[in-house]
């Protein structure tokens, strides 16, 4: 039987990369423990559904899912939310209570050090 070979996105690889280098100039382990998750095979990567999101955060905090964010289930409450990806679904709950999406790279400039932020996954 052939060895299939797993694509590597490149778009994946040079955040681990951007991750890693912000971990190491600002000394934030929040961005190290990032790349390392992003760093699992894709079937081992995180995925996170709203209810789970809605039961763990409070109004207005500002999380970091390192993977993809699904639509099951509801969102009770305005979060930001910085993830690799988000389903369709999942972009539109978020909209409708107010929240905003961002990706890692956009929280990385805005919050350089990590500070509260709570990880999700």
């Amino acid at each position: 039987m052939p060895r299939t070979v797993e694509y590597e996105d490149p778009t994946r690889l040079d955040l681990i990369r951007e991750l890693k280098e912000s971990a190491n100039k600002e000394d934030a382990a929040i961005w190290r423990t990032l790349a390392d998750e992003l760093s699992r095979s894709g079937k081992n990567r995180r995925e996170v559904n709203m209810w789970k999101l809605s039961k763990y955060t409070k109004d207005g905090e500002t999380v970091v899912v390192p993977g993809k964010v699904l639509g099951d289930g509801e969102l009770g409450h305005k979060i930001n939310i910085a993830a690799y990806k988000f389903s369709e679904k999942a972009k539109k709950k978020i909209e409708k209570t107010g929240g905003k999406m961002m990706s890692i790279q956009d929280l990385m400039k805005k919050n350089p050090k990590g500070s509260n932020l709570r990880l999700i996954g």
